[in-house]
């Protein structure tokens, strides 16, 4: 299980489900088959498909370039009569009906026998009806518990809240600054202009109270000392003027009814006075970064390596719940850069002395590319720490350095400027200075001067020693996880908070304890010639051993390039023979014996070796084509293995599999068998089935054609200014067994969130107007592959924050719509839009650690676990699901905020 899976305890799901008058069969309710745990569900249907032996269709299909993902012809003919219905004896109760669906979105213009007129990639004409669904009801499946969450109760403040609005001139676009100009102004006129109030403010426009101020209009002029102002001299003083005005007062009487499930809609401004207000304290005492904050006082900060230390910090929000309004708090961790002299950060950054030596070209960009924009502040000066931002390095040392003193352009050198007018004597003259505030008139600052401002968050990518560091760092049982948030409520002693009072607003101490269910886990199907021919896991896992791949592929033609110094010929030859037999083990064909010999090749050389070994087996295949190239990796190899993949899969049009050097050495039964798996997959096979699904007893999946969708867009690094964002979209091609799954990845704008290329149209000079995109080519490859069209869509989308749900939902399901209405004039399946958010902050404990029954090996609830009451929304249908376990003895468990 990969470590960024592990980290969330839950997966949280929102569900929009929309239907069309002319939706296709309804479902039929008729009793299910138990699982008791005790044994396989015991009846198969007597038109199953048989998987004692591999099925024909899937023998090696759609392994290569074209692996379903090919563009669609126009010609394809979609409308065809089923030809594999699937049909049973008894078929299965639903676990909850969907209840009320979500109004159907406007499907877009269709003319012509499914072309689409012209608005294909703006949003639809209107959104007038559409909801998300509300809860249909409440689950019953699975044993029932209770657990705990990190939730705690908030009392509705009977106040009335008020927002002003806060224009500061001249404008100042940081928060820090906004904040000491309105602290400064409460402070001056609270017992006079105020009326004795006490606002809360977001740092920017608006400002919130219980209560009215005196007035509904207001200008103050307040002065602030700035403590980044030049180089010399005394700091200034700043003037600025603030005008505060009323702009309205938030309906409490909303949220009341929202809170009870009587509104539909959240009164956002009442819920984010109240967010702000409870953040204020916080804001003053820690270090805000995004919704978390942090200090080294919380927990002692732990080193990272090159200049970085972990802060542990908390994550808080409130949030709407069945319970009411809810106070989230979770522990986080983040990066930030050590409060260190400069001199001794560069030290660490380069991980060498930097005091005898000259440093490099390469030294000194990277030690430009850490500083540039940190804030540091001088030593030279006694109890004068004025304050600096970095905004480059010199190209020389600081004892060539000059600069001009005066208007006549008389020059002196930084190294005579530091003795005359401080008396202090610079010790590295051989370093370069740093160069601080406005690029166009030089400022230096020797870095054996400064030191490195505390309470500076780390924005960049951390490298994989530093991940690794903070992994450790991090890594809390969920008794101390759950400890942790209890103290923090404690410590931030919300009752005694002056801004919680000032408002009303009571915070409990005490966890949240919610009723669960924890559902059974489903039946797996294996080969009919192992020794296990299907297997229940326990506690979410469960091993290979006596059990073979249901649908064993055959390679025939493989080949396998070395790129690791330290692995001799001989080593790599014995690794391949123990991969070659694992396969055959797990129920594969796996030609023992390479297409040519072993290849070794240098790193920095990937293209020429993998074109040469692509050359070499196919003029010895003599027109057939290569199937596998395994490739053995340094332990760390940089960019190599991106370039590897890159080269296959784009020039070559070959399947690869990558294993460390460190596994070669280390040969191990299990990861053997984890490898074969993904060898299988990749070249088109399948591992195994659920038991269900061959038996067609999969609730809303087997009763009709039904495809499932997956979707995701990755964005670059912070930092990354013109990298695009990557787009991918997979989908099944196997009903009813869903468990083969071809994919399909674009690029698209930088750091958008919206999938692009889901539908498009393009002129052809041919053709006309051609319809294409990812969903209407997984549509046309899912009908190949089963000889049926869906009829039924149920979509799977990640990564979309709560603030972006509506503008996802009516971009990419009205993208859905189109991509259906181009195959086939009125062809608009039902479809289920699922959005999957694994970085929330809910938390969820065992009600008794002790209890062995109720919790894994790692202390974590058991995974199948499902909350779906009292902390999800007042109204609209969401659960939280425990969908794995860890697997690690430690789990990591926090919020990562770098």
């Amino acid at each position: 299980m990969p470590m960024r899976q592990m980290k969330e305890s839950s997966e949280q799901h929102l569900v929009i489900k929309t239907h069309l008058q002319n939706s296709m069969n309804p479902v039929q309710k008729t009793p299910k088959t138990a699982q008791n745990g005790k044994g396989p569900p015991s009846h198969e249907p007597q038109n199953a498909k048989p998987h004692s032996q591999t099925s024909p269709s899937s023998k090696n299909r759609g392994r290569r370039r074209g692996r379903g993902g090919r563009k669609s012809d126009q010609s394809d003919v979609f409308m065809r009569p089923s030809s594999r219905p699937c049909t049973v004896a008894d078929k299965p109760v639903l676990a909850h009906q969907a209840g009320p669906l979500v109004t159907d979105i406007p499907h877009g213009c269709v003319e012509n026998g499914g072309n689409m007129c012209e608005m294909e990639m703006g949003f639809p004409s209107s959104s007038k009806s559409l909801t998300f669904a509300p809860r249909p009801g409440y689950g019953q499946l699975g044993t029932k518990c209770i657990v705990k969450a990190n939730h705690f109760f908030t009392e509705l403040p009977e106040k009335d809240l008020n927002q002003y609005d806060v224009t500061i001139t001249p404008e100042v676009s940081s928060r820090t600054v906004n904040r000491a100009i309105m602290n400064e102004l409460v402070k001056l006129y609270k017992e006079s202009d105020l009326g004795m109030r006490l606002p809360a403010y977001d740092g920017r426009k608006s400002l919130y109270t219980a209560g009215e101020l005196p007035f509904a209009w207001k200008e103050f002029k307040i002065k602030l000392v700035d403590e980044e102002d030049g180089i010399n001299g005394p700091k200034r003083e700043r003037e600025y003027k603030v005008v505060i005005k009323f702009v309205a007062r938030a309906n409490l009487h909303h949220l009341g009814q929202f809170l009870a499930g009587k509104r539909a809609d959240a009164p956002q401004e009442a819920l984010q006075i109240l967010d702000i207000v409870l953040r204020e304290l916080s804001t003053r005492r820690y270090c805000p970064v995004g919704r978390s904050f942090f200090s080294p006082d919380i927990r002692a900060p732990q080193r990272l390596g090159e200049g970085l230390e972990s802060w542990c910090g908390f994550y808080q929000s409130i949030r709407p719940t069945q319970m009411g309004l809810s106070l989230n708090i979770d522990m986080s961790s983040a990066a930030f850069i050590e409060a260190l002299p400069v001199i001794e950060f560069v030290g660490q950054l380069l991980g060498k002395d930097v005091l005898s030596r000259p440093l490099s070209d390469s030294d000194r960009v990277k030690i430009k590319k850490a500083l540039r924009g940190v804030k540091v502040e001088v030593t030279h000066r006694g109890n004068v720490r004025r304050k600096y931002r970095v905004s480059g390095l010199t190209s020389q040392p600081t004892r060539e350095l000059v600069f001009p003193v005066d208007d006549n352009s008389t020059m002196k050198s930084v190294v005579e400027y530091f003795q005359e007018m401080y008396g202090f004597t610079i010790q590295h003259a051989h370093l370069p200075c740093l160069q601080v505030g406005n690029q166009k008139k030089a400022n230096y600052l020797p870095m054996e001067a400064c030191k490195i401002v505390e309470g500076q968050r780390y924005t960049k990518r951390l490298n994989e020693r530093q991940i690794t560091a903070l992994l450790k760092v991090t890594c809390q049982r969920p008794r101390d996880q759950e400890n942790d948030i209890l103290q923090t409520v404690q410590h931030n002693a919300y009752d005694q908070d002056p801004y919680a009072k000032e408002f009303g607003i009571k915070i409990s101490e005490k966890l949240a304890s919610v009723e669960a269910r924890i559902l059974p886990a489903p039946w797996l199907k294996y080969h009919e010639t192992g020794k296990e021919k299907d297997c229940l896991p326990q506690v979410g896992q469960w091993n290979m051993m006596n059990k073979k791949m249901i649908n064993g592929m055959t390679v025939s033609r493989w080949a396998c390039i070395n790129f690791s110094r330290s692995v001799q010929e001989n080593v790599a030859r014995g690794f391949c023979n123990e991969l070659a037999q694992m396969c055959q083990v797990s129920g594969m064909e796996f030609n023992p014996e390479p297409v040519i010999p072993i290849y070794m090749a240098r790193p920095d050389q990937v293209e020429k070796a993998l074109k040469h070994v692509y050359h070499a087996s196919m003029n010895k295949l003599k027109g057939k084509e290569l199937e596998l190239l395994l490739a053995i990796l340094p332990d760390n190899n940089g960019s190599l293995y991106g370039d590897l993949k890159r080269i296959c899969e784009t020039d070559l049009g070959l399947i690869s599999q990558c294993c460390l050097t460190k596994h070669v050495f280390k040969i191990s039964k299990q990861y053997l068998a984890n490898v074969s798996l993904k060898i299988n997959v990749k070249m088109g096979g399948r591992n195994t089935v659920l038991l269900d699904a061959i038996s067609c007893r999969i609730p809303l999946v087997s009763d009709i054609p039904t495809i499932i969708f997956g979707a995701d867009v990755t964005h670059p690094e912070n930092g990354e200014d013109s990298s695009p964002s990557i787009a991918a979209v997979v989908a099944s091609q196997d009903w009813p067994e869903v468990t083969k799954y071809a994919g399909l990845v674009c690029a698209q704008a930088h750091r958008q969130e919206l999938i692009q290329d889901l539908y498009k149209t393009w002129h052809d000079p041919v053709r006309g107007t051609v319809s294409g995109g990812m969903i209407r080519d997984l549509l046309v490859s899912f009908r190949k592959a089963t000889g049926q069209k869906p009829l039924r869509i149920i979509f799977y989308r990640d990564g979309v924050s709560e603030g972006q749900f509506y503008q996802v939902l009516l971009y990419e399901l009205d993208a859905i719509r189109k991509a259906c209405a181009s195959l086939e004039p009125n062809y608009q399946p039902p479809v289920t839009f699922i959005v999957v958010q694994k970085r929330h902050h809910t938390r969820l404990f065992a009600n008794n650690h002790r209890d062995r029954n109720s919790t894994d090996r790692s202390g974590n609830i058991l995974p199948g676990t499902v909350v779906d009451s009292k902390i999800c929304h007042p109204t609209e249908f969401d659960f939280y699901l425990c969908s794995h376990a860890g697997i690690q003895v430690k789990l990591c468990f926090l919020s990562l905020e770098y």
